[in-house]
């Protein structure tokens, strides 16, 4: 047990070369090397170790050289920030930093071997006893995914070493109970479905088909996205699981490709990390899902693969990239950089050989022979763009935090605690953990940086379009951005003539369940079916709706109406009965032509007021009837015109009284009628009622009391001018409300009792000698008025608008009318054409009489 337990370090220490070569046969040359500065005061060497996700593998050569050099990118950012640290006198002072670059395998026990292996040597692994007298670097930087994180972290925790992870942001590594020795760069990507959605919203993609990484971020983007599509009626076609490091077979990977393919789903979102399609992405299926729209993340390496790799189809994908900037300098390092500056860097001088086709000098087996002008700049890889990419900067920023961590343990030497061995000074990992906590600054490109996770920022993102061409290059075109501090409107952008589709068109693709409702029509949800699957359906009558997709139609403003197509709302046109309309010409030309015939019988009754049949019955009676008639033809033409204040409280109220006073006139003469042929008779008391000035205070008295009435109207709810929008859908009526509808029954009520009066006592007095009884022709005058105003109601409660107002014109002109030709007619008959029958002997000697 002794043998074994000292005999591999007993092997390193003094046969490192063989040892040395069993190791790199084994672990597949594994990347090791150092770089030492030397400083006045103190020496720092291995400060810094850096876990970069290499996958070596047994792909192919082009894919290997791709594939590489965006990992390589990343710890040519790492050595470019060490540089500038050590390059800083304010930062540092007479400090350098040193580093250990080591690779990581696909595999988690590779993973956790090679993390023993560091902490104990190369050699055999031995936990808690190093084989090499070596100073330990102080804080690991590495995890480019959470899985890896997950495993290192859980070594590396029980010595509570600082790690510090430049992958993308997981809260599972947030919490400080499970790994409080893990330290996140990335910010917080809580924003990420958001930002999805609303590019699902800008261009209306309803049926989205979901592909995600079987782990716990997979888990949480897919509950926060699902959540987030449900509150904008966004419908999940399908969702897959890809375990990370799965080896798809050719019948799993016909499953998977088949329910993609077969699904209605024209977009689908990807989330998760590189791994999780590692062993899919190589299967030979050329061309598989070259109908889709890709939605991913960064997280997803999209460098373009050989041509029948499945990850070709990518063509036209939209990318979240998380935004960066850029690092002055970090260029034109990129251009002087080349093997010869580091002749350690193993995996640089691999790549260079390959990139730019080195080739073996024919008198030493081991020395190559490159391009004099061979550079990073010369490549064809505009992927990379010669620019940092955001893991790189991510890496770049995480240096920079260990420095400002140094810095602030070096200036409070009350907290660092210090083991002096020659011209060492030892620091203690752990004790870097406070200041890691607090470190707050910012980087060269102005950005703030922060470890706290609960000061940590939002992610923001650049919307990038993957495009390849034929020439094997590709570029990932920004198109918009996602600014989660923005208010909402206002966060998000997109350029959409700059996008290019995988259809080779200039729209976008449609991903739905069912068709666009275009306007006029309303969605109504399929039964048993999700909600973004539904059917068109009409818009019901004096409904619209203007624009495609619309859940409910909408009720058009009162002072519009529905378009045939119910897709807009047409300005209501504003109508009442006007004088300039045919129907309102004519009632306001017969209105004034009977009060102009009306005037001319008053005229000839005065002209021959002292002939026998103008003084029978009262001849002040007839002429109080004649102007009664006169008003009540002219107070139809009120009923005419644009409805203003003044005559709607007028109109009806004009009206009454006018017909009243005429009916009570009617009612008089009735009355008149009756004494008289009353008083004929011997002894009879009412002859002193004949001649008398009793029937006009009949009519003053039954006027009086509809004048009383329309006053009380008035004063309770009078009438008032209104618009109604309501009774006609493409017009606006003009028109009167008569406030008290009471008010204005009473009013007609009144006269309808005068008038049944009147008829009733001259239907009884008919039968009197007709030399002067005129209850004959009254009788006929008010069964033609009641006739009128009984078919009025029913009539006038049926229409609407301005058709209201002709009905009533209609009846007050007829019904007075019909008083005037009744009555007087037939005297101005015998008083123009017949004068000798208008003469008291002629009367008299009537056999009748």
């Amino acid at each position: 047990k002794l043998l074994q337990l000292f005999l591999p370090c007993f092997l390193h220490r003094f046969f490192p070369l063989l040892t040395d070569k069993i190791s790199t046969f084994k672990y597949w040359k594994m990347f090791w090397f150092r770089l030492q500065y030397n400083s006045k005061n103190y020496h720092f060497s291995n400060i810094l170790c850096l876990l970069c996700s290499f996958f070596i593998t047994h792909f192919l050569k082009v894919y290997l050289i791709l594939w590489l050099l965006k990992h390589d990118y990343q710890v040519l950012a790492f050595m470019f920030a060490v540089e500038e640290i050590n390059r800083n006198p304010n930062l540092l002072p007479n400090i350098s930093l040193g580093f250990h670059i080591y690779n990581v395998y696909h595999s988690n026990q590779r993973t956790l071997e090679s993390s023993l292996m560091w902490l104990s040597g190369q050699g055999q692994t031995i936990p808690n006893y190093s084989c090499e007298k070596r100073d330990k670097s102080v804080v690991v930087i590495g995890g480019a995914t959470s899985e890896l994180i997950f495993f290192t972290a859980t070594l590396l925790g029980l010595y509570n070493f600082p790690q510090i992870s430049y992958g993308h942001f997981d809260p599972l590594l947030s919490d400080p109970l499970q790994f409080p020795s893990v330290y996140q760069m990335a910010p917080s990507d809580t924003s990420l479905p958001l930002a999805m959605v609303r590019l699902m919203l800008h261009f209306k993609w309803t049926w989205v088909g979901l592909v995600v990484s079987d782990d716990s971020r997979g888990e949480k983007f897919f509950r926060d996205l699902q959540k987030e599509m449900a509150r904008n009626d966004i419908c999940v076609n399908f969702f897959k699981k890809i375990i990370p490091g799965q080896s798809f077979t050719k019948k799993i990977y016909r499953v998977f490709v088949q329910d993609i393919f077969i699904s209605a789903a024209k977009v689908i979102v990807l989330y998760g990390d590189t791994n999780s399609l590692l062993s899919m992405m190589f299967m030979k299926n050329p061309h598989v899902i070259v109908t889709r729209v890709w939605i991913t993340s960064s997280h997803w390496d999209l460098a373009k693969k050989p041509s029948y790799i499945y990850f070709n189809n990518f063509y036209g994908a939209l990318i979240f990239s998380d935004q960066t900037s850029k690092i002055p300098g970090f260029k034109h390092y990129l251009k002087t950089i080349n093997p010869a500056r580091y002749p350690e860097n193993i995996f640089l001088k691999n790549f260079w050989n390959s990139a730019f086709g080195c080739t073996s000098h024919h008198g030493a087996l081991h020395e190559t022979v490159c391009s004099p002008n061979a550079s990073l700049d010369t490549l064809s890889l505009s992927y990379l763009d010669m620019t940092m990419s955001e893991q790189s900067y991510t890496v770049y920023t995480a240096v920079y935090a260990v420095a400002w961590a140094l810095h602030e343990m070096f200036l409070v030497k009350s907290e660092m605690e210090s083991n002096i061995d020659g011209d060492k000074r030892i620091v203690h990992p752990w004790k870097l953990h406070s200041f890691l906590k607090k470190v707050h600054f910012n980087n060269s490109a102005g950005d703030q940086v922060v470890l706290d996770t609960k000061r940590k920022s939002v992610a923001n993102y650049d919307i990038l379009n993957y495009v390849t061409f034929g020439n094997d290059t590709e570029v990932l075109v920004k198109v918009g951005e996602f600014i989660a501090q923005n208010p909402l409107g206002q966060d998000f952008t997109i350029q959409e003539k700059a996008i290019v589709w995988h259809t080779g068109k200039g729209k976008p693709p449609q991903s739905r369940c069912s068709t666009v409702c275009g306007p006029g029509f309303q969605k109504k949800a399929q039964e048993g079916k999700p909600l973004c699957c539904f059917d068109c359906v009409p818009c019901l009558e004096g409904l619209i709706s203007s624009h495609s997709d619309t859940d409910q139609c909408v009720q058009c403003p009162e002072d519009q109406y529905p378009n045939q197509e119910r897709n807009q709302c047409l300005p209501k046109m504003v109508t009442f009965l006007a004088y300039e309309e045919p129907l309102g010409m004519a009632l306001a030309s017969i209105a004034v032509c009977l009060s102009f015939l009306t005037a001319l019988v008053l005229w000839v009754f005065v002209k021959y007021k002292n002939t026998p049949i103008v003084r029978a019955n009262n001849r002040d009676l007839s002429y109080i009837l004649l102007i009664s008639l006169f008003f009540c033809f002219l107070c139809s033409l009120l009923f005419i015109g644009c409805p203003s204040a003044a005559n709607c409280l007028f109109r009806q109220t004009t009206f009454g009284v006018m017909f009243t006073a005429a009916v009570s006139s009617v009612l008089a003469k009735t009355i008149t009628v009756v004494l008289a042929f009353r008083a004929t008779r011997p002894g009879s008391r009412s002859r002193k009622w004949v001649g008398s000035r009793a029937p006009i205070s009949v009519v003053l008295f039954c006027t009086l009391i509809q004048v009383m009435l329309c006053t009380i109207w008035l004063l309770l709810s009078h009438p008032f001018p209104e618009a109604d929008t309501h009774s006609d859908h493409e017009h606006i009526i003009l028109g009167c409300n008569e406030g008290s509808l009471i008010g204005f029954y009473f009013v007609l009520g009144y006269m309808g009792i005068l008038a049944l009066a009147s008829f009733t006592m001259a239907f009884l007095a008919r039968n009197l000698p007709d030399t002067f009884n005129e209850a004959k022709f009254i009788t006929f005058s008010m069964l033609v008025f009641c006739s009128v105003w009984v078919s009025f109601l029913p009539t006038y409660q049926s229409t609407k608008g301005k058709m209201m107002a002709a009905v009533e014109i209609f009846s007050i002109l007829s019904s007075s009318t019909g008083l005037l030709a009744c009555i007087f007619i037939p005297k101005c008959y015998v008083i123009l054409l017949q004068p000798h029958k208008n003469t008291r002997k002629t009367l008299k000697n009537n056999v009748k009489s």
